[in-house]
């Protein structure tokens, strides 16, 4: 019955976030529906020397306002349902969260508005290559693979793919050892499906359309866990008493970057600029210990900018 009643509020609490959003031409993902078509079989990873190695920033505004779609704002996607990391804010409808608050900052910076687009993980490649969006800032992991279809700024944030189980089980839990056999939800176009598979070939893995679905289905007992980076399940945690993120080794490194359509260079060193200055002047731990700290509980630095891509 707390169960039932957990899930009966969780829906309520989707349904509210939804209906308070303002953003009629991007609505928030509906929990169990995707029109994304199913993505083609997996090949050979690609391999590179550094995946986290950006261009050198450059403060040119001008260069990087002629590679905009509408030069008159900066276009983003971005996550309406991920707590803490871009939600929508139930009252006041705002779009919210660690990686909002990046979005607006390049914004300011090159003097324009910005518009917020919620998109969905699987979705965020396929924008930016359609020519929809100028940019993403949706906890996107760089990796080499990602680099051959989009451009990564410098890493700005380094998260590790985790899991999320039942308060019950969370002493329980031995590592990926302990997922043999069991139903882990992850969702579609995140990297976090195909680590699980690697990482423990025996989990059956279960694909949804964002994590709102995967916490709906565990509440729902559809599945036994959720699998994640650890800024993304510290959020379902706080949502839900009857879970816990138990005290594990990292399963992966899930290093964070803004991502723009490949050519828009300028774009790219204009907003490495922008990151350099926030986290010289204080802004990036600003925004660290009001979106993330409380609930991941743990003091961070900014992560080392790499740069000499050519």
């Amino acid at each position: 019955m707390i169960r039932a009643r957990l899930l009966a509020a969780t829906l309520a609490a989707t349904a509210a976030l939804t209906a308070a959003c303002g953003y009629d031409a991007t609505p928030l993902p509906k929990a169990e529906q995707s029109t994304t078509p199913a993505a083609p079989a997996a090949s050979a990873p690609v391999e590179c020397d550094n995946a986290t190695q950006s261009y050198a920033p450059s403060n040119d505004k001008g260069a990087a306002l002629k590679q905009l779609i509408n030069k008159d704002r900066l276009v983003v996607g971005v996550s309406g349902d991920t707590y803490k990391m871009g939600f929508t804010d139930p009252t006041d409808g705002q779009l919210k969260g660690f990686d909002i608050a990046f979005a607006q900052a390049i914004g300011k910076a090159l003097d324009i508005p910005v518009e917020l687009r919620v998109i969905s993980a699987a979705d965020r490649i396929r924008m930016l290559d359609e020519g929809q969006i100028d940019m993403v800032a949706r906890n996107m992991t760089v990796n080499c693979d990602r680099w051959t279809q989009v451009a990564f700024s410098a890493v700005y944030y380094n998260a590790t793919q985790k899991v999320l189980v039942g308060l019950d089980d969370a002493a329980k839990y031995a590592g990926p050892g302990s997922l043999a056999g069991k139903r882990v939800c992850a969702p579609k176009g995140t990297t976090s499906v195909a680590n699980i598979k690697e990482i423990e070939p025996d989990v059956d893995a279960v694909e949804a359309a964002n994590h709102t679905s995967c916490l709906i289905k565990f509440q729902n007992s559809e599945v036994d866990a959720i699998t994640g980076d650890d800024t993304v399940l510290a959020g379902l945690a706080a949502q839900d008493p009857y879970t816990a993120v138990p005290q594990q080794e990292k399963l992966t490194d899930e290093p964070y970057g803004l991502a723009f359509n490949k050519g828009d260079d300028a774009l790219v060193k204009f907003a490495n600029s922008v990151l350099d200055q926030m986290r010289a002047d204080g802004r990036w731990k600003a925004i660290y210990d009001e979106w993330l700290k409380p609930t991941l509980k743990v003091d961070a630095t900014p992560p080392a900018p790499q740069y000499g891509r050519q």
